[in-house]
């Protein structure tokens, strides 16, 4: 069988790809400085040293905590290149926590989930009120598993009023056709195991999003998983892969108020 690694090969087809990953970091930097003392930054929650995660604090007492899980194919970049992205939920008077994990191969996805989940239950024991979580493409694979059975604490759970997978990598199993999965080490079961769109439907509001001019790869996982578990699915026009997250950045955003909108 042909192998899939043109079908997920995002940079290629966005214009100017290289310029948004010159750029967030760069914008990331200045979006620190501008909060100044209302950062907390590299604050541990695992033995790794990428395990470890920024706080991005309002003017006022928080109305809630917004975790962000970026993407990379669960193979690259770090929390220090989307800080930018924490704006809209900050102006709206929510925390925004941004985890770094580790990548493959060093470890293998599933254990990447397993962070995530660790680096969650760290940021609840730390806050009050509401939880949401966004993702974007792998990020987004990442805040869907966390509403596996069992993955987290009922008593977090309880408290997660909004989970938005963006652009998400729902089925895994096509990865297995890619020269990726030299990295992943992935397996039939593996894959299986880790996709989203086999998990049982939660009780938590979801909304999955993704923009009109993704790969078709892309429109298919996020259609997919919206279908599996009938759930909120947002295509927005124009937008693809690289600046499908940058509604994060605008208060007044559709995408910011479903995430900092609590009962």
């Amino acid at each position: 069988m042909p192998d899939l690694d043109d079908a997920y090969a995002n940079g290629a087809y966005i214009a100017g790809a290289e310029d948004y990953v010159a750029r967030w970091p760069l914008e990331a930097a200045a979006f620190r400085d501008g909060l100044g003392a209302r950062t907390t930054l590299g604050q541990s929650y695992g033995p790794s040293e990428r395990m470890a995660l920024d706080l991005f604090h309002p003017e006022e007492a928080a109305k809630g905590t917004l975790i962000f899980v970026h993407g990379g194919y669960w193979l690259k970049f770090d929390r220090s290149y989307w800080s930018a992205f924490a704006a809209g939920a900050v102006a709206q008077g929510w925390v925004v926590a941004m985890p770094s994990y580790d990548l493959c191969p060093a470890v293998r996805i599933a254990g990447i989930t397993q962070q995530i989940a660790q680096a969650v239950m760290h940021v609840a024991e730390q806050t009050k009120g509401p939880l949401s979580l966004a993702g974007h493409s792998a990020g987004g694979h990442l805040v869907a598993r966390m509403l596996a059975p069992g993955m987290l604490p009922q008593t977090v759970l309880d408290r997660v009023t909004h989970v938005m997978p963006i652009s998400p990598v729902s089925d895994l199993e096509p990865l297995l056709r890619t020269s990726m999965n030299a990295d992943f080490k992935m397996d039939t079961a593996m894959a299986r195991a880790e996709s989203p769109v086999r998990q049982p439907a939660p009780e938590v509001p979801v909304t999955v999003w993704v923009g009109a001019d993704e790969r078709p790869v892309f429109l298919d996982q996020a259609r997919r998983l919206a279908e599996a578990w009938a759930c909120d699915h947002v295509v927005t026009d124009g937008e693809h892969h690289f600046n499908v997250i940058d509604a994060l950045s605008d208060p007044a955003s559709d995408m910011i108020r479903r995430l900092t909108t609590a009962p």
